[in-house]
């Protein structure tokens, strides 16, 4: 199980910077100062722009901006974006759902773990994460 993908980790460190700045960037600029390759980043971009968090602007002098405040974007969100939603069992058994899903008594305890750890990452936002 894996809780953060490269995309989302890619979409954080992105929105960190953009944040810390508070301004304008190109794709260009945010590949060369966070090393990422370039294809990969804009189609993170991209997806940012298309749920609204980013403000994107075409042209010469394009590029994006935040379109909400730090403290607004959740790294649920994020995750959900980039993820789906966050499952720690999906209860599959021979690749069908299993038997016992209603009656696992294993099942109930991480149930009760995912809806602990969605709680927590609801409570960071960028702002939290900034001057960390």
């Amino acid at each position: 199980m894996k809780l953060i993908t490269r995309n989302t980790d890619y979409a954080i460190r992105v929105l960190l910077l953009m944040a810390k700045e508070n301004r304008l960037f190109s794709v260009r600029e945010l590949s060369l100062k966070l090393k990422m390759p370039h294809a990969f980043l804009r189609r993170i971009l991209q997806i940012l722009h298309k749920k609204d968090i980013l403000e994107g602007y075409k042209g010469k002098n394009g590029g994006f901006i935040l379109k909400d405040k730090p403290k607004d974007i959740k790294l649920v969100d994020l995750i959900k974006i980039f993820q789906g939603s966050l499952k720690l069992n999906e209860c599959l058994f021979k690749k069908s759902i299993c038997p016992n899903i209603k009656s696992c008594p294993l099942k109930k305890k991480l149930d009760s773990i995912e809806r602990y750890v969605i709680e927590e990452l609801s409570k960071i936002n960028l702002e939290s994460l900034i001057n960390k």
